[in-house]
C-alpha cells in the first residue's frame, strides 16, 4: 500500500518529469528503485532505509522501536494502509502511563499529538521532520530526466531528417567565410556520424564513429564552426577547455565532467545527450610535456583517460557537479553516438612540419632551400599523423580521431568577407544597433581594406575585427544620440586610418526646416 501512495505521489509531485533522488546515497529512481517519501520532499530509498532500521533495531530502547520500524507509520499510515482515524489510538505509535488522576489524564490526553513518542527515555530527543525546511529539495540540475511510464521510446534522430552533406554546409556557408575543405569534411563526417546513429547497424555491419581533429591557427573559425554546426542539426553541444581537465584524483576537473557538461546541455535527458556532439578546445594543451621528471597529470595522463571516451563505453557521470562525491547523483552515459570533435592551434607544429620537409633538401644547383617554408602561411595544411605524434600526441589518442583536417589562416581578403557576408556579420550588428536610432550607417570598400590591414598586424585572427571596430565606433555611438538631426553617417578610410572625421549627413526635413528658418529671419 505504502509502494501504490508512492506512485501516486510520484506523477503528482510537480516535478516536471524528474527523477526522485534519494537523500542519503544520492542515487537516483532509476537505480535505487522504490522511494518512500517523507514530509518536506524527503525521499528515501528501500536500501538506505532497511540500513537505517537495522542500525536502529540494535537499540532497544523502550517505547521507540515499533513506531520506527514501521513503513507505515513513516508515510503516515498504520499497517494496514489506513491513516489513524482522529480520537483511535494506535498501541504502537504511543506509551500509556497509567494514573489514578483523572484531570492529569485528560491533560495528557489533549497534548498527545504534540509531545513526543517516546516520553519513557529522559534526554533523549528526536529530529521532528516537520521542523526541516527544503532539506529534501534538489536542484533540477542535479536531477535526472524520468522516462514515462509505458511510452515507447522513439529514435532522437530520425534518419529522413538527417540533411545531405552538400545541405549542411550550403547552410555553414551562410555564416561562416572561407574555409571551403573544412566545411566539406566536416559536413561529410556529420552526416555519416548521424546515419550511423539513426540506423545503428548496416546488414550487421556496425560503423565505428567518425571523431575529428582540427588543427588551424588562432581566431580561423574552429569553435564558431562547431557552434553553427549544432544549432544548425538541433543537437546538444558540449564545449569543453582541455586545460582545467587533469588526472582523477588532483585539483581540477575530472576527465568525466566533459559528459558532465554535454547531459546538462541535454536538460538532463541521458538518451538526448548520447546522440550530441561534444567540442574538446585547446586540445594541444595536453600534449606531453617533453623534458619533466614530475608525473605528467594535466598532459599524457588526461590523453589516456579521454580513450574511453572517444572510443565508446558506459560511463559514470555526476550530475550538476565536475566531480565525484557523496553529495550528487550520478548517471550512466553511453559514449559510444556521442561525436567527440577536438580543435586546438598546436603553436609549433609549423616548426615540426618544416624540419620534415627539410630533410629533403640538399646540395647543388636544384636542390630545395631550407627556408623554403618560412613564408608560408599555410603550412598546417601539410600536417600529417606522424607530426601531431611528435608534437606530444600519444598514438592510442590520435587513432580513435581517424579524420584530421586542418583550417587556413586569414588573409586581407577573408577578413573583408567576415566583415560584411556572413548573417550575423559584424557591420550589420551595428547598423541594426543606429537603425534603432533613425540613422543609416554606411562603410566605403577602403575603410573595409583598412580595418582588414590592421586585423592582420596584430596577428589574433577574426577576434582582431571586433576590438577594431569597438575602437572606432565608440566616439560615433557617444554622439550620435546627442543630435536627431543626423540621418546618416558614412565612415572611410581617413577616418580609420585616424587622418580625418566620418562623413554625416543631415537629414532632409532638417535641411528644409533650417531653410525656412533663414528666410524668416531675412524677412
Amino acid at each position: 500500500m505504502a509502494e501504490n501512495n508512492n506512485n501516486n505521489n510520484r506523477t503528482e509531485d510537480g516535478q516536471g518529469g524528474y527523477e526522485d533522488v534519494c537523500i542519503i546515497c544520492h542515487r537516483p529512481e532509476s537505480k535505487a528503485g522504490r522511494m518512500f517519501k517523507l514530509p518536506n520532499n524527503i525521499c528515501v530509498c528501500d536500501d538506505c532505509m532497511h540500513k537505517t532500521m537495522d542500525t536502529m533495531s540494535q537499540y532497544n530502547f523502550p517505547g521507540m522501536m515499533p513506531p520506527f520500524y514501521d513503513f507505515g507509520a513513516m508515510t503516515n499510515q498504520t499497517s494496514e494502509g489506513k491513516a489513524p482515524v482522529s480520537g483511535e489510538t494506535d498501541s504502537r505509535t504511543e506509551t500509556v502511563i497509567e494514573t489514578d488522576k483523572p484531570d492529569e489524564t485528560d491533560k495528557r490526553e489533549q497534548d498527545k499529538p504534540k509531545k513526543a513518542v517516546n516520553q519513557g527515555i529522559p534526554n533523549i530527543s528526536f529530529i521532528n521532520l516537520a521542523d526541516l525546511q527544503n532539506i529534501g529539495s534538489v536542484p533540477n540540475r542535479q536531477k535526472i530526466k524520468k522516462k514515462k511510464e509505458g511510452e515507447q521510446t522513439k529514435p532522437i534522430i530520425d534518419i529522413k531528417d538527417i540533411p545531405a552533406p552538400h545541405k549542411i554546409k550550403a547552410q555553414l556557408d551562410e555564416y561562416v567565410v572561407g574555409q571551403e575543405h573544412a566545411k566539406k569534411v566536416i559536413s561529410v563526417a556529420v552526416y555519416n556520424h548521424y546515419k550511423r546513429v539513426a540506423t545503428g547497424t548496416m546488414d550487421d555491419i556496425e560503423i565505428e564513429k567518425s571523431n575529428m581533429l582540427m588543427i588551424g591557427p588562432t581566431g580561423c573559425g574552429k569553435t564558431y564552426l562547431v557552434k553553427t554546426l549544432a544549432k544548425l542539426l538541433d543537437v546538444p553541444l558540449a564545449i569543453a577547455d582541455a586545460t582545467s581537465l587533469t588526472e582523477a584524483g588532483y585539483i581540477g576537473d575530472d576527465i568525466e565532467s566533459v559528459v558532465t557538461k554535454l547531459l546538462a546541455a541535454a536538460d538532463n535527458d541521458v538518451e538526448k545527450a548520447e546522440s550530441g556532439i561534444v567540442f574538446i578546445d585547446e586540445i594541444d594543451k595536453i600534449a606531453k610535456k617533453k623534458n619533466t621528471n614530475s608525473r605528467d597529470v594535466s598532459g599524457e595522463s588526461v590523453q589516456q583517460g579521454l580513450l574511453k571516451l572517444l572510443e565508446g563505453a558506459e560511463i559514470e557521470v555526476p550530475v550538476g557537479a565536475n566531480s565525484k562525491n557523496a553529495m550528487v547523483p550520478l548517471a550512466t552515459v553511453n559514449t559510444k553516438n556521442i561525436l567527440f570533435i577536438c580543435g586546438g592551434a598546436f603553436p609549433g607544429l609549423e616548426e615540426v612540419i618544416k624540419q620534415r620537409l627539410s630533410k629533403q633538401t640538399g646540395i647543388g644547383y636544384q636542390a630545395e632551400l631550407k627556408d623554403r617554408f618560412d613564408k608560408d602561411k599555410n603550412i598546417h595544411n601539410r600536417v600529417t599523423v606522424e607530426d601531431v605524434r611528435k608534437y606530444g600526441m600519444i598514438p592510442e589518442f590520435i587513432g580513435r580521431l581517424p579524420i584530421l583536417f586542418t583550417l587556413d589562416g586569414l588573409n586581407k581578403e577573408a577578413l573583408v568577407k567576415i566583415l560584411k557576408e556572413p548573417k550575423n556579420a559584424i557591420l550589420k550588428q551595428y547598423q541594426k544597433l543606429l537603425e534603432l536610432d533613425e540613422v543609416k550607417l554606411e562603410f566605403d570598400e577602403s575603410s573595409l581594406e583598412a580595418i582588414a590591414e590592421k586585423a592582420l598586424k596584430r596577428e589574433t585572427g577574426a577576434r582582431a575585427l571586433r576590438a577594431l571596430i569597438e575602437e572606432f565606433m565608440l566616439d560615433i555611438m557617444y554622439e550620435i544620440p546627442k543630435d536627431d538631426n543626423i540621418g546618416r553617417v558614412t565612415i572611410t578610410r581617413e577616418y580609420i586610418e585616424g587622418k580625418g572625421g566620418p562623413v554625416i549627413d543631415i537629414r532632409s526635413n532638417s535641411v528644409q526646416r533650417i531653410e525656412e528658418l533663414n528666410e524668416v529671419k531675412e524677412d
